[in-house]
C-alpha cells in the first residue's frame, strides 16, 4: 500500500530520525505551516490537492464541504511545507457550523503564513472584509490567493486585484486557476519564502497526516454531496467502522456507515433499489483504489441518527468536537 496518509492517530509526527543526517537535524533543511482560509466554495480544497498533485481533500459544487481541518504536505528539495486546508468561514447557523468556523479561524494563529483565498469573479464582500481582519492580528506574512481566474478576463482581474490592496498590505497577491492548474507553481514559491528552517515533520512520501480512515470517510462523504439532493449533504456525517488491510490478497475491507437525521434522507441515499446507494459506493471505490493502491472492498450502510448535527455527543462521536 503506498505510504501516503498516516494510519495513526496523532496530528503532528516527531522529525523522522531516519532521514536526518546522523549528526542530528539538518541545519539547512526548512519547514513550516501554512493556512488556507476562504469561504466556502472559493476552491480551497482544489487549491490543496493542486498543490500536491493528490486527492486529499473532499471537493464538491455545494458550499461548507469540507468540515475538519484537513493537512498536507508539499516537499521540495531542502524542505516542506505543511498546508493546512480548512473550513469555509462563514455566518453560523448551528452547533455544526460554529465548529466549523473556529476550525478555520483557530488555525491562523500557529502558521508560517496564512493564505487568503479569494474569487476573481466575485468583489470583496462582507465575509472576505471579516477574514482579512482576523488576518489582521497574525504576525506572519499573509498573501492573497485571487482563484478562478479562468472565469475572468484581465479587465476584471487587476481592478479587483486594486481593490484588494486597498484593504490590507498583503506581503504578496498571486492569481491562480486551482482547477486549471494555472500560477500553482507561482503560489508555493512566494509561501517559501516565509518558511523557516525546522526538522523534517513527515517522510518524504507521505502527504498528509490524516489517517486513512477519516480519508475513507470524507471520501464517501463526498460522493454523496455530488450524487445526492441538495437537502441532504449538510445531514450526513459518515463513520468508517473497520477499515482492515489484507496484505496476502492486496486488499483493503471497508465497512462505513452513512448517518442521516431523517428517516426520508435515509431512503433517498439508499435510492430505489439501492440503487443511489451503490452509485455512491462504485464511485467511493475508485477512488480509495486509486489513493491506497490497492483493491478496495466497500461496505455502506445508511444510519439514521435524529439530530445528530446539534447534539454534543453525536458531534463529539462523529469527529466534529
Amino acid at each position: 500500500m503506498k505510504n501516503k496518509t498516516n494510519t495513526k492517530e496523532n496530528k503532528i509526527q516527531e522529525p523522522n530520525e531516519a532521514s536526518l543526517p546522523k549528526d542530528g537535524l539538518d541545519k539547512d533543511f526548512r519547514s513550516g505551516f501554512v493556512a488556507i482560509i476562504g469561504r466556502p466554495n472559493v476552491g480551497k480544497s482544489t487549491l490543496l490537492n493542486a498543490i500536491l498533485g493528490e486527492k486529499i481533500s473532499i471537493v464538491s459544487r455545494k458550499p461548507q464541504t469540507t468540515r475538519n481541518v484537513i493537512r498536507g504536505v508539499k516537499h521540495f528539495d531542502g524542505g516542506q511545507i505543511v498546508f493546512i486546508d480548512t473550513p469555509g468561514v462563514h455566518k453560523t447557523g448551528g452547533r455544526l457550523n460554529a465548529i466549523m468556523v473556529r476550525e478555520a479561524l483557530g488555525a491562523l494563529h500557529e502558521v508560517d503564513c496564512v493564505a487568503v483565498l479569494v474569487s476573481a469573479d466575485k468583489p470583496p464582500g462582507e465575509m472576505e472584509r471579516y477574514m482579512i481582519e482576523e488576518a489582521q492580528k497574525v504576525k506572519c506574512p499573509v498573501v492573497l490567493v485571487v482563484n478562478k481566474i479562468d472565469l475572468v478576463g484581465r479587465d476584471s482581474l487587476l481592478p479587483l486585484i486594486e481593490r484588494y490592496s486597498k484593504l490590507f498590505d498583503f506581503s504578496s497577491i498571486i492569481p491562480v486557476s486551482a482547477l486549471k492548474q494555472n500560477g500553482i507553481d507561482e503560489f508555493v514559491s512566494v509561501v517559501k519564502k516565509s518558511i523557516p528552517k525546522g526538522p523534517r515533520y513527515f517522510p518524504e512520501d507521505m502527504v498528509t497526516d490524516s489517517p486513512e480512515r477519516f480519508i475513507a470517510a470524507e471520501i464517501v462523504r463526498e460522493k454523496v454531496f455530488r450524487m445526492s439532493r441538495n437537502e441532504i449533504p449538510y445531514s450526513v456525517a459518515v463513520i468508517v467502522e473497520e477499515f482492515k488491510e489484507k496484505k496476502k490478497k492486496n486488499l483493503i475491507s471497508i465497512r462505513a456507515v452513512i448517518n442521516v437525521e431523517r428517516d426520508s434522507q435515509k431512503g433517498i441515499i439508499i435510492g430505489k433499489g439501492g440503487a443511489m446507494l451503490k452509485k455512491i459506493g462504485s464511485a467511493a471505490r475508485e477512488d480509495l483504489e486509486a489513493l491506497l493502491g490497492v483493491k478496495v472492498f466497500l461496505e455502506l450502510f445508511v444510519r439514521v441518527s435524529k439530530g445528530w448535527s446539534e447534539n454534543a455527543r453525536s458531534l463529539k462521536e462523529f469527529g466534529y468536537e
